[in-house]
């Protein structure tokens, strides 16, 4: 999956490592096709909106959300609860009543939408990059899929959107023409995880509480999502809690690369993830989301477990181990020396629902006697 992150080449004998974009599943159950029909554009409405939008009261922020107050009275037309202004990523959105034909680029908006109960909006998704959730499996593979990889303008029109959710930023890509613009001089309105809206920052995992108060607010589902954080938040203090007073272990992110390591550095939700799940990210003083180090760096600060990133692909994971079992340079590193390897989908380090999830999966990995 291509999230704007530029990854080093892998030569041989290694494993392909394009850019962070992952190719689909390799056993895809069926799914439905994407019905024909093709939407007719509708530029008046979206005016109408942006009208709406200039008189509005709102909240700045990425994601933020605000319903009208004062002396704005909400229209007869408003449905309950609303209008709804949202500022995402310098996009400024007043909604009148929830979206009700949805189409997701990439999997963790298709997720989000769908933990909150959804499906019945949703007219489309495109990116599988990873395994659905266990509870969620049923629900996705009922929505139509428009695409393996990013959908054209095109094959997204005719699924007759009046929203599109995009995962990472390339869901808006202006050389695909599939511009935040272009869709809304179609009428349509957007939204991006507001983890790429491209300000650098600080990523925590209270941004995937945001981001679902967000969504449900702009779907008139606030109740579910403040449950949803709720369950989330709770699936994260059980995991701190049993961690509690463990030694942290030291765990190295391997994302890509062999001349030099691409990993996650401190300002990422991956290393959060780790700090939660009772370890140390041994790059964590890297400033920036990822970055590149020297083997000679990784071998100095003497990791105890390789988190390895999956991009889905088939053999993907089994590659990058072969790899790092490989080098003679890193056969005293204690990670590779025990063969102490634990797998994390990339899809479970973005903005969404994942997160809480990733931090107990990791923990077990981390402190097993903890979980027994």
């Amino acid at each position: 999956m291509y999230d704007g992150t530029p990854r080093p080449l892998f030569s041989p004998p290694s494993f392909p490592s394009a850019p962070r974009r992952r190719s689909g599943r390799t056993a895809a159950p069926a799914r439905r096709t994407a019905a024909p029909a093709r939407r007719t554009a509708a530029p008046a409405r979206r005016a109408a909106a942006l009208a709406v939008v200039l008189s509005a009261t709102l909240l700045a922020g990425c994601g933020t959300t605000k319903g009208d107050a004062g002396d704005a009275k909400p229209a007869a037309s408003s449905a309950k609860g609303f209008p709804v202004t949202v500022d995402n990523c310098g996009t400024r959105t007043t909604y009148r009543k929830p979206p009700a034909r949805v189409v997701t680029i990439h999997q963790h908006p298709a997720e989000l939408l769908l933990a909150l109960g959804l499906k019945d909006r949703m007219v489309g998704t495109a990116y599988p990059d990873s395994g659905v959730l266990p509870e969620l499996k049923k629900d996705f593979e009922a929505v139509p899929e428009l695409a393996k990889k990013e959908p054209s303008f095109e094959t997204v029109l005719n699924a007759e959107p009046d929203f599109v959710y995009g995962g990472y930023g390339s869901a808006f890509a202006e050389k695909a023409g599939r511009s935040r613009k272009a869709f809304a001089d179609a009428g349509i309105d957007t939204y991006l995880n507001r983890e790429y809206c491209g300000k650098k920052k600080q990523v925590s995992v209270a941004d995937n509480y945001d981001e679902i108060r967000t969504i449900g607010a702009i779907f008139g589902v606030p109740e579910r999502a403040g449950k949803l954080v709720g369950d989330l938040r709770a699936r994260v203090g059980r995991t701190t809690e049993a961690v509690k007073g463990a030694p942290a272990v030291p765990v190295f992110v391997y994302d890509s690369g062999d001349k030099a390591a691409f990993t996650a550095g401190g300002k990422g939700l991956g290393s959060e993830i780790i700090r939660l799940a009772g370890g140390r990210n041994v790059f964590a003083d890297l400033d920036g989301v990822f970055g590149d180090v020297s083997w000679e760096q990784v071998v100095a600060r003497k990791p105890e477990v390789i988190a390895i990133y999956d991009y889905g692909g088939a053999g993907n994971v089994e590659r990058k181990k072969e790899f790092l079992l490989s080098q003679p340079a890193l056969a005293d590193v204690p990670a590779v020396k025990n063969k102490r390897f634990v797998v994390v989908p990339l899809t479970d380090t973005v903005v969404g629902i994942r997160p809480p999830y990733a931090v107990e999966k990791l923990a077990r990995e981390l402190h097993p006697e903890r979980f027994r």
